[in-house]
């Protein structure tokens, strides 16, 4: 197998089908040593997706971000 001009590299039907990588599927990179492990990024649930739409926009305290550090670290 080899890297193309552009950086890719074909990963085998058989590999794709088996770990259930379909086009769009976000992966990421971990590099340990001379070794590089591509793994499937998951995705977040359900439900804490329903908490995050639920919690947006529902800031009331005008706060900067450092104010919040500030009272969160003492």
């Amino acid at each position: 197998m080899k890297i193309t001009s552009k950086g890719q590299v074909t990963i085998p039907f058989e590999v794709r089908e088996k770990m259930g990588f379909f086009p769009d599927t976000e992966v990421e990179f971990i590099i340990s040593g001379n070794n590089v492990l591509l793994k499937k990024v998951r995705a977040p649930s359900k439900r804490s997706q329903n908490m995050i739409t639920l919690m947006q926009g529902k800031a009331t305290v005008k706060m900067t971000t450092d104010e919040i550090t500030a009272l969160t670290r003492g």
